[in-house]
């Protein structure tokens, strides 16, 4: 019998051609750098449930969850991180969690000090913002 490893969800929030960063305040090594926002599925969550609730916990707006972005991403102690192409339904996003928040475009993108684990979805986000 094989397991479903624990998910960790990312939000690609995508409007008018941008996209939003938020920056890290923790751990020390990532401090500074600019990640797609999202937390770990809870039990009993589905991954588009974890996506809501996280960006109304650290952006505080309405977001629903859609298609996937790029591939999976193992992460340490059996965790999967996956990204999901996120609208926002009401609110503006406010960095409640992060020091700092950030619409890019696809040009912008390359530039930014991505954490390495969502710099694995570059060429996907690029993709995804083109469209």
């Amino acid at each position: 019998m094989q397991f479903e490893p624990l998910e960790v969800v990312a939000a690609a929030v995508i409007s008018n051609g941008r996209l939003l960063l938020a920056q890290r305040t923790r751990p020390a090594e990532f401090a500074g750098m600019w990640e797609l926002p999202g937390g770990k599925v809870e039990a009993g969550e589905s991954p588009a449930d974890a996506v809501r609730r996280e960006l109304a916990e650290e952006l505080g707006v309405v977001a629903v969850a859609g298609a996937r972005i790029g591939v999976d991403v193992p992460l340490p102690r059996g965790l999967v991180l996956r990204a999901y192409r996120t609208a926002i339904e009401s609110g503006i996003p406010q960095a409640l969690d992060h020091s700092a928040l950030q619409w890019v475009s696809a040009e912008e993108l390359a530039a930014v000090d991505l954490v390495p684990n969502d710099r694995i979805w570059l060429d996907d986000l690029k993709a995804a913002l083109a469209v």
